[in-house]
């Protein structure tokens, strides 16, 4: 039986909760994208982008990390 909202990577959603209202790169197995990270969802994340949304599925991403300031 599966639950409804389930979330599939339990590790990587705590980890992305820890991040949110931060500006984070997030390479997917087709692109890099950086942005600030506004949402984590069950399956996906928002990611802003010059004033955009941008969900991004959790079975896309390959890594996540902080992103630097440059000084």
């Amino acid at each position: 039986m599966t639950q409804v909202g389930s979330i599939s990577n339990p590790y990587l959603y705590e980890t992305l909760n820890m991040m949110i209202g931060q500006a984070i790169v997030v390479q997917t197995k087709k692109n890099i994208q950086q942005g600030k990270l506004i949402s984590v969802l069950s399956d996906d994340i928002v990611l802003e982008v010059s004033r955009t949304p941008f969900f991004i599925s959790m079975k896309e991403i390959v890594w996540v990390t902080l992103a630097t300031m440059k000084k």
